[in-house]
């Protein structure tokens, strides 16, 4: 395979796995955050993420508003993903490399997540500041656990919230200092 199929390749397997993985950490994050379930947003990825995770419901329960069927999930479809990817690129790993790289992607998904829907909270809230849609809802319910301690932080400026910024900003710093190559991002 040449270098650009190959690099075509991994590209798509990369954005479909990584689809697969936000809307598994969006069920696991949106029971974590207490989001409204009657959300039409939260209904879809709770459908979306349905039969795998409620067929191992009954034997692996939640632990404190955590969905460790759907976590579960989580780390087989990052697993795969890794899996997937060397053999795309044609090497080996042995397994405790692979479960420690597909760590490593779920902490990156996680991040990346974060950055996402902390920008596009921020983007709505200039755009429609008191709009009450179940974009927002969600967004408001996902993103406030790490948005609040830093507003404690660092006060408004001119009735400007830099809070979104700066935690963006950490979690950037975060994604680079992950020691996860290149291939996997």
């Amino acid at each position: 395979m040449g270098a650009n199929a190959a690099n075509a390749l991994l590209f798509l397997v990369t954005t479909l796995f990584d689809i697969a993985m936000w809307v598994y950490l969006l069920r696991v994050l949106l029971q974590w955050s207490r989001a409204d379930f009657y959300n039409p947003i939260s209904q879809a990825i709770w459908k979306a993420t349905r039969f795998p995770s409620d067929w191992l419901r009954p034997y692996l329960p939640n632990v404190r508003n955590i969905n460790i069927a759907a976590v579960l999930m989580l780390g087989v479809i990052a697993v795969l993903y890794i899996y997937v990817v060397i053999g795309i690129l044609g090497f080996s790993l042995n397994p405790l490399s692979v479960t420690w790289y597909a760590a490593l992607k779920l902490v990156a998904v996680t991040v990346n997540l974060y950055t996402f829907t902390i920008f596009i909270h921020a983007i709505m809230s200039w755009l429609g500041p008191g709009v009450n849609n179940p974009a927002s809802n969600i967004l408001w319910s996902l993103n406030e656990p790490l948005l609040r301690p830093m507003r404690r932080i660092i006060p408004p400026v001119s009735n400007l919230d830099l809070s979104p910024l700066v935690v963006i900003l950490i979690l950037q710093v975060l994604n680079r200092l992950l020691p996860l190559p290149g291939a996997f991002r």
